[in-house]
């Protein structure tokens, strides 16, 4: 029997219908009914403090389910503050639906309530982006919303919805109605360039395998892992490619990451890209004549920078199968490239060296290399790791491991900042659904805490259990100690004085907990940060900040190349 049904109302059944169990953002014009609407049919709406944390957030979940989430917002300016979240959605290649209202059709282009051409505004930074031309068409434009997140190379979609259109009413078998949209096919390589690799694996007297976060998104962990262990293959993870081979493995040569890409004569791209992540593969950084093989869902991402030796478009557990596959047929097996593994394994003793004094040496105030081996060994194993900041994130790549895929994010291939809180508010959602017993540690550098820093009122009301550690260096990079901020502060024109980079020193981020009635952790000792991690751990339906204060002027281990490769022109 027919009925009467509101825009809204089959908005938030489309969304069901298509399995997507969480929204996140800010109510406001035109929007309130519909978020109340996500409630009301069982949906889990989390109400953000800023459309960016939301967006980071919903973005969060798509990577560690594979499903979209949908982040809700306003008008104007409220669509305009998730735009860094669809292209960070987009470039990280994370599926994300993003829902905005916007004034009434009726009001365009006479100065309507924050009038913005918000569909052409998103359509650089997503997939798709579209506004139904009306409520009965809704659930085609959602369920291909979800398609287009998740089929080929994951990204953002944005739905416009004006405020005409979301007070209106329709019968309801006028609505046209969409399938339930399947899971992404698996995309097979071609048996002739799977030959060729094979080959070249075999034949190469110095090959590396890069694991990508593609590998850790495509769910392919026990493929690569066999393909890694069977063949004897060094290999090196991305950020967060991290924990699809573990970090413990034998195989792993993390710490030797420059002599290996600069000495491998045939390098496996495993959902990796060329990009400045990789130092675009380019010399320096990488041997003139090493060959590539590369292995990518998108087929326009095949020869990007480089041209590969052979270019292959598959799932990357689908080309760890057929390689290994084609390895069994002709009876090889990698065994040991003694010289190669000898000039590795000396790198990585003479770097783990250099971590292990600087780990060890307790001098106060701490290294970041002090602070962090600390941290390590009082979480629980396996935690999920947010990582956020300059030399806070890269440092702590090295000095906080991963044994499991997916267990860690930080800010990615496009390295946007103010992403810390929202991912590890999807991530411990995430956790609470999946792994209850997991826990969520959100390291950030005092600068990062900055971008998102009133998110912990969302973390409190809504009961989450993340421990916030803030490395405290007093700036960005690095601050300046009190006695020096006092001494340039002394002039009126400290703007004109203070460096752009420098914090104010010392401050207590942890009393931000004062204002729900708790209380953080201060710490400066090795001692104060495992009593107050083991106090936080004890935590079970509240969040932790642990404010660690460390030297300004520490810095990470000397580069032998500059961080980012420049074009020799």
């Amino acid at each position: 029997m027919s009925e009467e049904i509101s825009a809204n109302q089959v908005i938030v059944d489309a969304l069901k219908h298509q399995g997507i169990e969480y929204v996140f953002g800010i109510v406001g014009f035109p929007v309130i009914e519909l978020g109340m609407a996500v409630q009301q049919a069982g949906l889990h709406f989390v109400a953000m403090r800023n459309e960016q944390a939301a967006c980071y957030a919903a973005q969060a979940i798509g990577y560690l389910t594979r499903k979209p989430a949908v982040v809700l917002v306003v008008s104007g300016p409220g669509l305009l503050n998730v735009v860094s979240g669809m292209a960070n959605a987009t470039v990280n290649c994370w599926p994300l639906i993003v829902i905005g209202g916007s004034c009434s059709q009726f009001h365009e282009g006479i100065g309507g309530f924050q009038e913005c051409n918000q569909v052409e505004n998103s359509r650089q930074y997503c997939k798709y982006s579209a506004r139904p031309a009306s409520v009965h068409v809704i659930h085609q434009h959602i369920e291909k919303a979800v398609r287009l997140s998740t089929y080929g190379r994951p990204g953002a979609c944005y739905l416009d919805f004006p405020d005409d259109i979301l007070k209106q009413t329709v019968n309801s078998d006028k609505i046209l109605p969409a399938t339930l949209c399947p899971p992404p096919p698996l995309l097979f390589p071609d048996p002739h360039s799977i030959q060729k690799a094979a080959v070249a694996i075999k034949n190469a007297s110095k090959p590396l395998v890069i694991v990508g976060k593609g590998a850790a998104y495509g769910v392919s962990e026990l493929a690569v892992r066999e393909l890694i262990n069977s063949c004897e293959l060094p290999f090196l993870a991305t950020p967060m490619g991290k924990g699809v081979v573990p970090d413990s493995s034998p195989y792993c040569v993390a710490s030797a990451r420059t002599e290996a890409l600069k000495n491998a004569d045939v390098i496996v791209l495993l959902g990796a890209r060329l990009n400045w992540i990789l130092h675009f593969g380019r010399p320096p950084r990488f041997h003139p004549g090493v060959v590539f093989i590369q292995v990518d869902l998108c087929a326009e991402e095949l020869h990007n920078s480089v041209t590969a030796g052979v270019a292959i478009q598959s799932d990357i557990g689908v080309f760890a199968n057929e390689v290994l596959k084609e390895f069994k047929k002709t009876g090889w097996r990698y065994g040991s490239r003694t010289q190669w593994w000898t000039t590795l394994r000396n790198s990585c003793e003479k770097n783990t060296h250099f971590v292990k004094s600087m780990a060890d040496n307790t001098v106060l105030p701490l290294n970041y290399f002090a602070a962090f081996n600390i941290i390590q060994k009082n979480i629980p194993q396996n935690s999920i790791i947010v990582s956020e900041g300059a030399n806070t994130m890269d440092i702590g790549r090295t000095m906080l491991p991963n044994e499991l895929p997916r267990h860690r994010l930080d800010a990615g291939t496009f390295g946007t900042m103010g992403v810390g809180l929202g991912f590890a508010i999807a991530a411990q959602l995430y956790c609470q659904k999946y792994h209850p017993s997991k826990r969520v540690v959100c390291v950030e550098g005092d600068s990062a805490f900055g971008f998102s820093g009133m998110e912990i009122e969302t973390i409190f009301r809504y009961k989450l259990p993340i421990i916030i550690i803030i490395i405290n260096n007093n700036g960005i990079y690095g601050g300046l100690d009190s006695e020096t901020w006092d001494a340039i502060n002394s002039t009126e024109e400290n703007t004109r004085t203070n460096p752009p980079t420098a914090l104010t020193p010392l401050v207590h981020y942890e009393n931000m907990l004062n204002m729900f009635n708790k209380t953080g952790y201060s710490c400066e000792t090795p001692e104060q940060i495992q009593k107050a991690l083991q106090k936080a751990l004890q935590n079970k339906n509240e969040p932790s900040i642990i404010n660690i204060f460390i030297s300004p002027y520490a810095d990470r281990k000397p580069q032998n190349f500059h961080w980012l490769t420049e074009a020799k022109l």
